[in-house]
């Protein structure tokens, strides 16, 4: 495909999902975050459109996009509503991505064609009670029962659990390894033993679905080991450094979202006698929020950039996860600001801005985390000097 081309196909999806945002998703984020509604019906549709299977190739009945393409996507959706920004980046990139990247033949016939299709939602079990940042901890077990394995824990935090059906679950063989012991499962939800606590009492993405899940004796076939056993954590990783992209992504559309609400109110509201734009305090914090949001994209781009090349990219994930969702939070504090007292108040859009955005520094890794990665990696550049 020719440059030409693939930017013209890349404006044509970018349309296509920014339209259907706009008649589709945005008019009903308010009532969704207020009533806690899983959006089923705007996600089928949004399947129908192939945004689950962006990654799969169209042999298996996915879209076959690029990265690009992808973080395009969950910018554009989380600028509507991040709530079902997170259930689309999640389904891709920690659940489709891992099977496509370390499953058998037979693993992503099974698996991928019904998550491409959308029919089926994905997900993630990585994080436990006791085991966030420290991802190695984890004390989810695993055992041999001979033409099955059996898993036993808990895991926290799960998006779409409840909702979805396939979860790549993260156990060990023996906590005492560490990561040496961690391998990686593809878990069908309905199996028994699996158990979806009610669903977690959110301040922001409350239309997103998240809940502990309790594995309670649950067996799997031989054949649902991902990759080899004790590669499950260098597969977490990889899975992370991919998937912190649509994290960085998604804080971006939130971003943006903001700055256009706060553009809006700056060019409507008057004080003084003249428009809040036309106040060179007002000005000069909105000039500040465009360049932290060109900053932010410039650091995705390079990540995307250095993702799409053989080795690792840990650095380049981390970095732009790290200042992406540090500025969003910057920019949807900047919008609350000038908006003033209403800004405070939920009949303005910009209040829930404010409560989606705080997660962004969070999950996928804390920034503290990020800035563990970073400076790890400077630590052996250092060493080359």
């Amino acid at each position: 495909m020719t440059t030409s081309s693939f930017d013209d196909q890349y404006e044509q999806v970018r349309d296509l999902v920014r339209s259907f945002c706009k008649k589709k998703v945005r008019p009903g984020a308010a009532e969704r975050d207020r009533s806690e509604d899983f959006p089923a019906e705007v996600l089928e549709e949004m399947g129908q459109l192939g945004l689950f299977g962006i990654f799969v190739p169209e042999e298996l009945g996915g879209a076959g996009m690029d990265l690009a393409t992808y973080l395009m996507i969950v910018e554009e959706v989380a600028c509507a509503d991040a709530s079902i920004a997170v259930t689309i980046s999640v389904t891709n990139s920690v659940c489709c991505w891992p099977i496509l990247h370390f499953g058998s033949e037979e693993q992503k016939e099974r698996y991928l064609r019904p998550l491409a299709s959308g029919q089926v939602l994905g997900g993630f079990m990585l994080t436990e009670p006791e085991a966030g940042s420290d991802a190695a901890s984890l004390k989810t077990r695993y055992r041999d029962a001979g033409d099955a394995y059996v898993l036993d824990g808990n895991k926290a935090w799960i998006t779409n659990a409840g909702v979805a059906k396939t979860f790549v679950c993260m156990a060990t063989k023996d906590p005492s390894l560490g990561a040496h012991g961690i391998s990686a499962f593809i878990l069908d939800a309905d199996r028994e033993g699996v158990i979806v606590n009610r669903p977690e009492q959110k301040m922001g993405l409350r239309s997103s679905r998240t809940a502990m899940v309790a594995l309670d004796g649950v067996r799997v076939p031989k054949s649902a080991l991902l990759g080899k056993e004790g590669q499950g954590f260098s597969i977490a990783l990889a899975t992370l450094d991919h998937s912190r992209l649509g994290i960085a992504a998604q804080a971006l559309g939130i971003a943006r979202a903001a700055m256009e609400e706060a553009l809006r109110y700056a060019r409507d509201r008057r004080q003084f006698g003249r428009p809040l734009f036309d106040h060179e305090a007002i000005a000069f914090r909105l000039a500040e929020m465009d360049t932290d949001i060109a900053a932010a994209r410039a650091l995705l781009n390079e990540a995307a950039q250095a993702a799409s090349r053989p080795g690792r990219h840990s650095r380049e994930s981390a970095r732009a996860k790290l200042f992406a969702s540090e500025m969003c939070n910057r920019v949807v504090a900047s919008a609350i600001q000038i908006h003033g007292g209403y800004g405070y108040s939920k009949e303005y859009a910009i209040e829930r801005l404010y409560r989606d955005a705080r997660v962004t520094t969070v999950y996928e890794g804390t920034s503290e985390v990020q800035k563990i990665v970073i400076s790890r990696t400077l630590k052996e550049l250092a060493q080359s000097l």
